[in-house]
Formats: C-alpha cells, sequence, structure tokens
C-alpha cells in the first residue's frame, strides 16, 4: 500500500514542487504526466512512496511484470536527471537497501504514448563490462 505523503510536502522526485504540484496529480489520476520525463519522476516518487499499482499502470503492456514487489526497507534518496530528449529520459537515482548500503541506478528509459498517455516502454541501457 502507498505510504501517505503531505501534499505541501517537497516532491520525492527532486522538482523543488510541491508533491501536490507535481507528481500527486499523476497518482491520483487526476492530470496524467505530459511528458516522458514528468512520468518518469512520477514512477520514481511512486517507487519511493511504494506506489506499484502506479508503477504498474505507467507500464506498457507489451513489457509490464505481471506482478511488482517493492522493498519496504529500499530508501530512494535523490534523483538526478542527465538528459531528456524525445522519448528517452537518461537519470541515476541513488537508493539506500537494507543493511545501509548505497546503491545509484543509471538508466536511459523508453517511453512511448500509448492511448493519448505516456508509459515506459524499457530501459536501453547498454550493460556493463567488466574490465
Amino acid at each position: 500500500m502507498p505510504l501517505a505523503y503531505p501534499p505541501f510536502k517537497s516532491c520525492p522526485c527532486g522538482s523543488g514542487h510541491s508533491y501536490a504540484h507535481c507528481c500527486g496529480p499523476a497518482h491520483d489520476g487526476t492530470c496524467p504526466p505530459a511528458t516522458p520525463e514528468a512520468l518518469m519522476r512520477a514512477r520514481y516518487a511512486a517507487y519511493a512512496l511504494g506506489n506499484a499499482a502506479f508503477v504498474l499502470k505507467t507500464w506498457h503492456p507489451d513489457h509490464r511484470p505481471t506482478t511488482l514487489h517493492l522493498n519496504d526497507h529500499t530508501r530512494y534518496l535523490c534523483l538526478k536527471v542527465h538528459e531528456a530528449s524525445g522519448d528517452e529520459v537518461e537519470f541515476s537515482a541513488t537508493l539506500k537497501v537494507a543493511g545501509g548500503e548505497k546503491y545509484v541506478l543509471r538508466e536511459r528509459s523508453v517511453f512511448a504514448q500509448l492511448d493519448g498517455q505516456w508509459v515506459y516502454v524499457n530501459d536501453v541501457t547498454p550493460p556493463t563490462l567488466d574490465a
């Protein structure tokens, strides 16, 4: 179940706007994200707040997993958008996983419009090669 989050508090996506004026309307269904970056930010905030239903709803049906289990012990610390162009967004998300270890996920995500709304398709980040 998603965490309750005060609407006046800064949005977890790091935009600097209040949750009520940023990702909150996307999460409650009153205003779908208008751009791939806005959807990526709303998805990040949904992960941070434990809103698996929003994450699944905004995943392209051809790539969507049947279930999504979010780890209650993962803390989402910071989101940095490196580039947003066309239907792709490159970002880094800093997480603190169980045990206190920090982890940085860097991803270039592809989005598409489906029935007039943006959805997440997949990650096109090439795998890191060991030296």
